[in-house]
């Protein structure tokens, strides 16, 4: 993810500027988690178990997710900085049929978290690459990078669904992908993209030197995308240390609400695709098929997402994408459903 005349105003820097405000939520959240650690350790542990396995949940989680979220910043600020985005070009030489695919299947050679393919994608098509496929590699570079795709397979190792997990969210991602840019279709540059000042200048930082531009970009993406991983990961050990378990496996037990409910779950969290695989994981009362909801829909939809679009698209194509990426993902994963089950 790196900060571009493209991306909208509404979203918190994401490389060379300096985010001293996350920063300070940071350390806040880890001075916190120490303070919590300290009166563990002189109260008695027996009134204080609920606080003891969401610490638990909370850290085993961010020990997990953080290196993926470092080597995503560190794959998204090289890719920023060093591909150029002429190396797309013989995608929009291929015959329309296989645009689609290509573009999808260009997620693994470049790959970019789902913020930072938003801002990559408007500039492919200011470029020239037709709007679908634009469209396409922005919904499935998230999900086919190799980053993501290592990250599902440490999420679920040791269990008996680790491909079910793996090669279906790849499956899974490629086929909704495509259909988001087949429904978008062959809607010109001009309806697609939002006017935005500075969109005949893209590359403003160039003269600035690359090694710099790279750093600035990682920092920023680090803690940009650590952030949420926070956010995420607490909310994750909120819901299985405080939601009677209960009420968690009745929702788990009944088909179709609990593809539905992850589906929510995943557009409200708002995590980084790198370190989603580990939240969804801990969700063991859901099976194979709502997780892989989870892990499909959110790097495509959620609430982040959805202010980028709105800033950087056309009225209607959050609607769209939204509507798309529920209705295919639902269908697949209910298919999955019956056959696991």
């Amino acid at each position: 993810m790196a900060v571009d005349t493209l991306q909208p105003q509404t979203t918190a820097p994401e490389g060379g500027g300096a985010p001293t405000s996350s920063a300070r939520h940071a350390i806040a959240v880890a001075a916190t988690l120490a303070g919590a650690g300290l009166l563990l350790r002189l109260l008695d542990p027996s009134k204080f178990a609920w606080l003891q396995n969401f610490l638990i949940v909370f850290s085993s989680l961010l020990v997990e997710a953080l290196p993926f979220v470092m080597l995503g910043a560190l794959v998204s600020a090289a890719i920023e900085v060093f591909v150029p985005s002429s190396a797309f070009a013989k995608i929009a030489r291929l015959p329309r049929p296989l645009q689609l695919p290509a573009a999808a299947m260009a997620g693994v050679a470049f790959p970019v978290c789902e913020c930072g393919s938003v801002p990559v994608a408007r500039r492919l098509v200011s470029k020239g690459l037709a709007p679908s496929a634009a469209v396409t590699f922005m919904l499935a570079a998230p999900i086919l990078n190799p980053v993501v795709v290592a990250s599902t397979y440490v999420a679920y190792r040791g269990r008996d669904s680790l491909w079910t997990m793996v090669l279906g969210r790849m499956g899974l991602g490629f086929i909704v992908a495509i259909a988001v840019g087949w429904v978008v279709g062959n809607v010109r540059k001009e309806d697609l993209l939002r006017p935005r000042p500075g969109d005949d200048d893209l590359d403003t930082d160039e003269d600035e030197p690359r090694w710099s531009r790279f750093f600035g970009h990682l920092s920023g993406d680090f803690v940009f995308m650590a952030r949420f991983l926070v956010m995420g990961a607490a909310i994750a050990a909120a819901v299985q240390t405080f939601v009677p378990q209960s009420v968690i496996g009745k929702v788990a037990g009944t088909p179709v609400i609990d593809l539905i409910a992850m589906m929510a779950l995943a557009f409200l969290l708002s995590l980084c695709s790198e370190s989603d695989a580990f939240v969804a994981a801990s969700f063991v009362q859901f099976g194979p098929a709502a997780q892989l909801a989870f892990l499909v829909s959110g790097p495509m939809v959620d609430m982040k997402l959805g202010a980028l679009y709105v800033g950087t698209y056309s009225k209607g194509f959050l609607r769209t994408v939204m509507l798309t990426v529920f209705a295919v993902t639902l269908a697949g994963t209910m298919w999955i459903q019956v056959v696991w089950g």
